[in-house]
């Protein structure tokens, strides 16, 4: 249940927080990495239920968000959602490599579609979105893998 609350506050609180002071949309970008590395272990532990929090997560949002950004968000967020889904349902590799795999594909999209739909062209947000998103993923892909090592060792 952690995951979940963690996962849902976060998407309302990063929604907001491009509503309420949208001048600090790099602080936000960075950020939103963590949504990413959130959203994979409610899947992780809730299977294709992930999808009801996710509709949840969207929903609430549109409804506490400045509808501009909250009209961004839900769009990038069902795209990315639905990407980041299709690859953990589909492939069976290793959870870590599940992790970065829907990382890699769902996140320039969501960058893509969120910025491009607010009209934000600043390369430092785009840059700082996508990096902090692939390098939180990125973290945990080698936290993982470095345990599953220790683990095969002894």
């Amino acid at each position: 249940m952690l995951w979940l609350a963690a996962y849902m506050g976060s998407v309302l609180a990063i929604n907001f927080a491009f509503s309420a002071a949208p001048h600090l949309d790099l602080v936000w970008s960075c950020w939103a990495g963590l949504i990413f590395i959130l959203r994979d272990m409610v899947q992780v532990r809730f299977g294709h239920w992930s999808l009801a929090a996710m509709l949840a997560a969207t929903v609430l949002s549109f409804l506490l968000a400045d509808p501009f950004v909250a009209a961004a968000s839900v769009t990038a967020f069902a795209v990315s959602e639905l990407i980041d889904w299709l690859v953990f349902t589909v492939t069976r590799r290793p959870l870590r490599d599940r992790l970065w795999l829907s990382a890699a594909l769902s996140v320039p999209v969501d960058t893509a579609i969120f910025f491009g739909m607010l009209d934000i062209w600043d390369p430092s947000v785009w840059a700082a979105s996508f990096a902090s998103k692939l390098a939180g993923v990125s973290v945990v892909w080698l936290l993982m893998r470095a345990r599953e090592n220790r683990l095969a060792v002894a």
